[in-house]
């Protein structure tokens, strides 16, 4: 049992060290919200959402009111939609009613953001699904807190190439409806490979169809109280390296359980995971970046970044696999740029290129994440980097994901502001050689053969 004195113990981690519960996230199935008449579908969306969801929030602010800890977010995701809008949605615009109807009803329940726009097409996809993905652009531009993922690929069945191909024009066209923002609409739109469903995080969050009614999932973030732990450890051996990382992931962990058991109690939603990643902010001392450098890097992108990143993932995961019996979603580091200082300043000084960061994403918790590149990017080569970011993921049988915002209008050495948890971003770039032939060859790339386990 986790009492409250466990909790109590990390008042300095919360004070000092920018402790936080990142996000309270209530998935919620909707499969029974389907519907052939749009407009019911849409009635039976707001109804379900806002009958399960309307304490969501003040729970979670009694609970941060109580034990002196941050929630900073409160999120919502649901069932993907294009299983759910398939029998009434007969257009794009369609969908976009649907996600708009998200949209408000995020906003009448007050949750920060809300994921599942979404498709799961890893092997081909329906009608439906290529509705969804292709109402994916105007559904972000006309919506605040909906967020949107697709998922192209997994280790069972290898990657849809023609999903791949689309989704690099889907990005194009979604950075063009939001130009005006700094083409934020690609901030709120990933693309995965092995999504977990039951991954608190946005913008990847959806409610898998193999999850209960409703499910409160826990997403718990502590880089800087890793980063000041190791602090304390300058120069010591990669053995106490190792045990000092696992002992305070487990005390983070350990955190998030009790929250977890709150907010499952308070609101009578059963208790799903607790994701344990160390997501960053771009806060001050809040940084992924920090740790590697406080683990022994100039900078990250530096030789041995890829290989410290792996040790620091993997005992983040033994620490909170120890703390909770049920350690899910993505929980490891994330290496988002414009979410972290150091990342931001490692690019700015030339030590971090998309190339280092490819290589980190075979050992982070999830991929290439709020990179900011030229406008001018041809949607072949967007489409070329998700195919290699799902390579990775397929073939080392664990998440992988995209998100790369086309900043249209600008240029290498520009600086594009999203706000808030989204930062800002240096626009880095890439590889200016072809591979449009290569992504328009159409069909699947197969499962590797380790896929075959049965």
């Amino acid at each position: 049992m986790i009492n409250i004195n466990e909790v109590l113990e990390t008042n300095k981690m919360v004070e000092e060290e920018t402790l936080d519960v990142r996000t309270i996230t209530m998935g919620i199935n909707l499969l029974d919200c389907a519907d052939s008449d749009l407009a019911r579908c849409c009635d039976k969306i707001r109804r379900k959402i806002s009958e399960k969801a309307q304490c969501l929030v003040q729970t979670g602010d009694d609970i941060s009111h109580e034990i002196g800890i941050p929630i900073v977010n409160k999120r919502v995701s649901i069932t993907p939609i294009s299983l759910v809008g398939g029998a009434c949605c007969r257009s794009t615009a369609d969908y976009v009613q649907i996600a708009r109807t998200l949209d408000d009803v995020a906003k009448q329940v007050n949750v920060n953001f809300m994921g599942g726009y979404s498709a799961i097409v890893s092997k081909g996809m329906s009608a439906s699904d290529e509705l969804l993905i292709r109402s994916i652009p105007e559904a972000m531009a006309s919506t605040e807190r909906l967020c949107s993922s697709v998922n192209v690929g997994s280790t069972k069945t290898g990657i849809n190439m023609d999903a791949v191909r689309l989704m690099g024009e889907i990005i194009r066209q979604s950075a063009e409806a939001t130009k005006e923002q700094g083409s934020r609409g690609c901030a709120k739109l990933v693309v995965l490979c092995n999504a977990p469903d039951d991954n608190p995080f946005m913008a990847g969050a959806f409610h898998g169809v193999s999850e209960t009614d409703a499910v409160i999932n826990v997403g718990v973030s502590g880089p800087g109280v890793v980063h000041h732990v190791l602090r304390g450890i300058r120069g010591a051996s990669f053995e106490v390296l190792c045990e000092t990382i696992k002992r305070t992931a487990f005390k983070i962990t350990r955190v998030g359980q009790y929250v977890a058991q709150e907010a499952s109690r308070r609101l009578g939603v059963p208790f799903g995971i607790i994701d344990l990643s160390l997501a960053p902010t771009p806060a001050i001392g809040d940084s992924v970046a920090d740790i590697l450098r406080e683990i022994g890097l100039e900078h990250p992108g530096a030789p041995g970044t890829t290989a410290a990143l792996a040790l620091l993932n993997d005992q983040v995961k033994k620490g909170g696999v120890m703390a909770s019996s049920y350690v899910g979603g993505l929980s490891g580091a994330f290496i988002p740029v414009s979410e972290d200082q150091g990342m931001i300043d490692a690019v700015e000084a030339g030590a971090l290129s998309i190339e280092k960061l490819e290589a980190m994403t075979c050992v982070c918790s999830v991929g290439l994440d709020m990179i900011a590149i030229p406008g001018d990017t041809p949607a072949s080569t967007i489409s070329g980097i998700i195919a290699d970011e799902a390579a990775i993921g397929m073939v080392n049988q664990k998440t992988t994901a995209v998100r790369v915002i086309p900043v249209i209008g600008h240029g290498v050495g520009e600086t594009v502001q999203f706000g808030g948890l989204l930062g800002y971003a240096p626009i880095m770039p890439v590889n200016r050689f072809g591979c449009e032939a290569f992504v328009n060859r159409g069909g699947r790339i197969p499962a590797p053969i380790h896929s075959f386990k049965n």
